[in-house]
């Protein structure tokens, strides 16, 4: 059976735009339930500035914690520059993750550099992790529309997606920032982008804003992409990014992958458990499209044995 690679982003992308303030405690729990369903990548934390982002203020101890409790996991952390490169590895990372906006106004708004400027700290930064012997992922974000330019020409992504990969991406992520894509969009640019990167090295990032998240990663598979970031219940959205809702929800991914022939490796009841352990903390409900139908088979399960 072919497998497919989650890397499941509900510490990072999932709780960084929440407004209740989540505890080291309480973020190590996620990671280490997310890691006993046998998810096998997460994104931790990101070393970006405490101000921006108060929710990852804490990255330095968390990642600490991650290190020691689960020295196998492959945990990855984002970095928006060569100092937040420092900041992390210092903690202890073995794995980063730069991104790079593919429109000019996007990169002004999250990171406050215009386009060029944006790609040349990535570049940086990639390289400086590549001398240290770090794995490394690169975001192309607002890859199929971007809120404030629309959709960006096809030929940048795949100029930006080369680019990163020649500064020594190991991965390179394509972003549906702000969930706008559909499957058709995300078919030809996927298709298209193998041609600029080995398929190996491309994943793709959805959100479900339009509840479309999953047949575009459907659409994804059918291009021949293997590696998908989700995350759990569907918490996410990005906080310079007007409109951008919830992320893929992990156990929606793994339902539909698993029910289409693909592996995971992800066992979809404690994965619920990870999203029940999440809904407490954050207090308020979650849950992909088809959690409460998990969590119904889950009973049905507990009530036989």
């Amino acid at each position: 059976m072919e497998r497919i690679i989650i890397t499941d982003v509900s510490p990072r992308d999932g709780l960084q735009n929440q407004a209740m303030q989540v505890s080291t405690r309480a973020k190590l729990r996620l990671i280490q339930l997310l890691n006993e369903a046998g998810v096998q990548s997460i994104e931790a934390t990101s070393f970006v500035s405490p101000k921006a982002v108060p929710q990852m203020a804490d990255a330095a101890e968390l990642l600490r914690q991650v290190n020691d409790v689960l020295p196998g996991l492959a945990a990855s952390v984002l970095v928006p520059n060569l100092k937040g490169l420092e900041r992390a590895r210092e903690a202890g990372a073995k794995e980063i993750a730069v991104v790079l906006s593919a429109t000019e106004t996007m990169n002004l708004k999250n990171i406050n550099m215009s386009l060029a400027q944006a790609v040349a700290a990535s570049e940086d930064t990639l390289r400086e992790a590549c001398r240290h012997g770090l794995r490394t992922r690169a975001y192309v974000a607002v890859a199929f529309e971007c809120p404030f330019e629309g959709r960006p020409p096809l030929d940048r992504v795949l100029d930006l997606s080369d680019r990163m990969r020649q500064a020594g991406a190991d991965q390179i992520v394509i972003a549906d920032t702000i969930g706008a894509a559909s499957p058709a969009g995300v078919k030809e640019r996927m298709t298209a982008l193998t041609d600029a990167v080995p398929v190996e090295q491309l994943a793709i990032h959805l959100h479900d804003t339009r509840g479309m998240a999953v047949a575009n990663a459907w659409a994804a598979l059918e291009a021949g992409v293997r590696r998908f970031d989700a995350s759990a219940g569907g918490i996410g959205g990005c906080p310079f990014a007007p409109g951008a809702a919830g992320n893929l929800a992990s156990e929606d991914l793994v339902l539909m992958a698993e029910h289409s022939g693909f592996a995971t490796g992800i066992d979809l009841d404690r994965l619920m458990a990870a999203v029940d352990f999440a809904e407490a903390e954050l207090q308020r409900p979650l849950g992909g499209r088809s959690s409460a139908w998990l969590r119904r088979q889950r009973e049905k399960r507990q009530l036989n044995r």
